[in-house]
């Protein structure tokens, strides 16, 4: 009995630095999108990430508040407030892959999210090998 126990101690050890890094590197929360024009709110949908505008500070000129900028007609109507714009993002070791939606140009990108330190995110849509980033600032 007692090496039974000294085994499942020595598990439980083992998954501890595994479970701290993926506390360390989760990328749920609040955050203030660079231009500091929104923030969105990543959080668990399914066995997916996903993040939503779930906060907007400063809307653009002339923006009427809606998804005016999709391709699609009958979407354009729907509110940029609650808009998903990450979707279908999954783990993949350190970095989080998925897609971006960007409400300005009406496009979906491939994206790529990384922790970058405690209270920031990098942020990347990518047409290719070509990659846009972004520094998003954590909120809470």
């Amino acid at each position: 009995m007692f090496r039974a126990l000294s085994l499942f101690a020595a598990a439980a050890l083992v998954a501890l630095p595994a479970a701290a890094q993926q506390a360390n590197t989760a990328i749920t929360g609040v955050w203030l999108i660079e231009d500091g024009t929104a923030q969105v709110t990543i959080a668990p949908c399914g066995n997916q990430v996903c993040g939503r505008i779930t906060r907007v500070i400063r809307a653009r000129p002339g923006s009427n508040g809606r998804d005016e900028n999709n391709p699609d007609p009958a979407l354009r109507n729907r509110p940029i407030l609650g808009l998903s714009i990450l979707t279908e993002m999954t783990r993949d070791g350190d970095v989080w892959r998925g897609k971006i939606y960007d409400p300005r140009g009406g496009k979906v990108y491939r994206s790529v999210v990384e922790r970058d330190g405690a209270n920031r995110l990098s942020v990347k849509g990518c047409i290719s090998f070509i990659c846009k980033a972004q520094s998003w600032t954590r909120v809470s």
